[in-house]
């Protein structure tokens, strides 16, 4: 899949030097550096660590957090409702959240919270039924509720779309799925193509798994905002010949919500056509480039060539940033007519692709640093008022390293950065977050775990590689990062290797640490409580290079048993 990036605009408004202003309520200003002001949820029981800096208490019992006047009740380990905050685009202060009134505060629509995984059909040539099942039974047990089946041109996938809602129904476990049309791949250049389209939801329309939201069909798309299907413009090409063809009429009524690469401020041109948007890029910072960086960095006298506190702490705040949900939300709100119209965030862990001019031409990152899905999730839970559904991309798009699910199905030539890379840590670290955002209140943690990942090769390692690094590698830092899910308060000691370790006190919850990581170093962390060890976990395969074979900026992720 690719990514569209949105102008450095977006950026500027972020890091702009404006004068002090209140945060919203639900939100504190977490620090005001380089004349930038940025803001952060309050946080829940001092169980997190926004910066991943360690936390030192005097003793054993964590300190009470410093509250507003009006605090509002985030959950502790023992599931205190969230406070749904409302999202803003106000140009008046960089806090993303604009000060709300107590009306606003309340639930703006009563719908129910979904949160589903991406999972691309062009990776399953080999699937059987029963890849599907197991599939399907891992998200389920992860907190997901369905997939969202992104489908192309490939003869043989419709096949495997069968497959998967076949699979959904034997499984018993009312798993939702709907099509997602991957509208860089399929063709729109006439009506017979809507045709092909609209098939696909006349097949599934009275399925059993198939998700029905507003009592409406739900469709969604990557990409097809140029899709005119031989009609004189998209709007209209969408509305005769999909959206509002006689095909797709009484039971076959659809719920379309695209994700259309567009400015928000051109849904308006859209009415008639989408019931929502899916903003696929939310899931990373993706204007941040090593150029933007350079250039918010120049302002305080540094650069992407010596990470630094600075440079970290700057770069940092684009991470679970909610201002593109925003422009999203108020332009949904915006447009014509009664309909409440969905909204669906994105949350993603990571971004690397590697694909030389020869075959796909794609070689580059996304800033995926301090902790990003966690945050990002977290940043989603605070605004859950405003967000009706999550897309965490994705399950298994293997080519750009931001898979959750099992390596498995046929890769895209990406063997070379995925092989021997599992990143089914972020996975089950996908339940916790995903009950918070479903049910209004994080859930309580039952069971000590600690989640590690890194990168297996220094950011200025040479490799032999025809292909070069990729761009924006310059944005990374040498860094082991970790989440200590904690039961009670606890030490936590993360160690790459005996000359390199760190103690941090930590409360219960979801701690997010790091600590620096040079060439030989490992992954190794322990969690002790009352002077008995609970957690003392080493993964295997993992050792940080400087001399690697070719350029592999995916992530090693590892979670302790």
């Amino acid at each position: 899949m690719r990514a569209v990036a949105l102008p450095f605009t977006s950026i500027l408004l972020l890091v702009g030097a404006l004068p002090l202003r209140p945060c919203g309520r639900g939100f504190d200003v977490a620090d005001i550096a380089f004349g930038v002001q940025r803001c952060h949820p309050l946080k829940r029981d001092a169980s997190l660590s926004m910066t991943g800096s360690p936390i030192f208490y005097p003793s054993t019992t964590p300190s009470a957090p410093t509250v507003s006047p009006t605090p509002p009740a985030y959950p502790s380990a023992t599931g205190t409702p969230i406070l749904d905050i409302p999202l803003s685009t106000s140009a008046a202060t960089t806090s993303i959240f604009a000060p709300a009134s107590q009306a606003s505060l309340s639930s703006s629509s009563g719908r129910s919270k979904y949160v589903f995984a991406h999972h691309i059909v062009g990776n399953t040539f080999p699937y059987t039924l029963e890849d599907w099942v197991a599939d399907i039974s891992l998200a389920h047990v992860n907190g997901i509720d369905g997939f969202a089946l992104n489908v192309g041109s490939d003869s043989w996938q419709p096949d495997r779309v069968a497959d998967a809602y076949q699979a959904s129904l034997q499984s018993d476990l009312d798993f939702k799925l709907f099509i997602s049309l991957d509208m860089s791949s399929l063709s729109c250049a006439n009506p017979d193509d809507a045709a092909t389209l609209r098939g696909f939801i006349t097949q599934y329309a009275t399925h059993p798994n198939q998700f029905i939201y507003d009592t409406r069909v739900f469709v969604s798309s990557f990409s097809g905002e140029n899709c005119a299907f031989g009609q004189a413009s998209p709007a209209l090409g969408w509305a005769s010949q999909f959206t509002q063809h006689s095909d797709l009429t009484g039971q076959n009524l659809v719920y379309f919500v695209p994700s259309f690469f567009v400015d928000p401020g051109m849904f308006s041109n859209f009415t008639g056509v989408i019931s929502g948007a899916l903003n696929w890029n939310s899931g990373w910072p993706v204007d941040l480039t090593t150029a933007s960086a350079d250039s918010v960095l120049s302002t305080v006298g540094s650069n992407l060539t010596a990470p630094s506190s600075v440079v970290t702490d700057a770069l940092s705040r684009f991470v679970g940033s909610t201002h593109t949900d925003a422009q999203y939300i108020d332009s949904l709100n915006a447009m014509a007519g009664d309909e409440k119209r969905a909204y669906m965030a994105t949350v993603s862990p990571w971004f690397f692709t590697h694909y030389s001019p020869q075959s796909f031409n794609k070689n580059f990152i996304y800033y995926t640093d301090d902790h990003l899905y966690s945050t990002r999730w977290d940043s989603i839970i605070a605004a859950r008022d405003d967000i009706d559904l999550v897309e965490v991309l994705t399950w298994n798009d293997y080519g750009e390293s931001h898979y959750i699910g099992p390596i498995e199905g046929a890769q895209p030539d990406s063997q070379a950065w995925v092989d021997g890379f599992n990143h089914t840590g972020w996975l089950s670290m996908t339940k916790y977050y995903a009950t918070a955002f479903k049910e209004g209140q994080y859930p309580q943690i039952v069971e000590d775990k600690v989640y590690m990942w890194s990168r297996p090769h220094s950011r200025d390692a040479q490799a032999p590689d025809p292909v070069g690094p990729p761009s924006n590698f310059q944005l990374t830092t040498d860094t082991l990062w970790a989440v200590a899910m904690t039961t009670a308060p606890a030490v936590v000691t993360l160690s790459t290797g005996p000359e390199n370790s760190q103690t941090f006190c930590v409360p219960s919850g979801m701690n997010k640490l790091s600590i620096p990581i040079a060439p030989g170093g490992i992954m190794h962390a322990t969690i002790v409580r009352d002077g008995q060890t609970i957690v003392d976990y080493q993964p295997d395969g993992f050792e940080f290079s400087d001399a690697p074979e070719t350029y592999n900026y995916n992530a090693f992720v590892a979670v302790s048993n």
